[in-house]
């Protein structure tokens, strides 16, 4: 069995503590909750250009065989429409800057007030998670196949 996982928080933002960080939602929740760490409440207005927000702390991995992902929060995505500029954030084992959050309002434009954000507020979401780099052999042109699969193109298989 391999030893678990040590990471270092390097907090940049000291009101991160005063917030509650670090913190997971639950004794069984996957994410570690990021909060905006902002001087003012933030406005982000339907449709307009994804905003970074600091996450105000740096995640120290260092082992190569795990990462960490910055995913929404489920509610904020769903009810108001918050999601993230990027999709999914990936933090390499090697990265040792701070945290940003890619945050942006989806909701078509004139549809719903701006989301405001405000300091300490749970926008996002870090999934520590392991990785695997496998062997990749590179070959040209289309082979045959071995499956049967792909062979009815992209979205074909179950299609009549």
């Amino acid at each position: 069995m391999s030893l678990p996982l040590r990471v270092e928080l390097r907090l940049l933002d000291p009101r991160l503590t005063g917030w509650g960080f670090p913190r997971w939602g639950s004794e069984a929740a996957a994410g570690l909750d990021l909060q905006a760490c902002l001087d003012a409440p933030l406005a982000l207005a339907p449709q307009a250009p994804a905003v970074l927000i600091p996450a105000g702390f740096a995640a120290i991995i260092r082992d190569p065989d795990w990462c960490a992902m910055i995913y929404p929060r489920s509610g904020l995505g769903h009810r108001d429409g918050l999601v993230l500029g990027n999709g999914v954030g990936v933090i390499d084992a090697d990265y040792e800057g701070p945290l940003m959050v890619s945050a942006w309002n989806r909701n078509p434009p004139g549809s719903a007030a701006p989301i405001t954000i405000r300091p300490g507020e749970r926008i996002a979401q870090l999934v520590f998670t392991r990785i695997t780099r496998p062997h990749v052999t590179v070959t040209e042109g289309p082979g045959p196949s071995t499956t049967g699969r792909g062979q009815g193109g992209f979205g074909s298989t179950g299609v009549e």
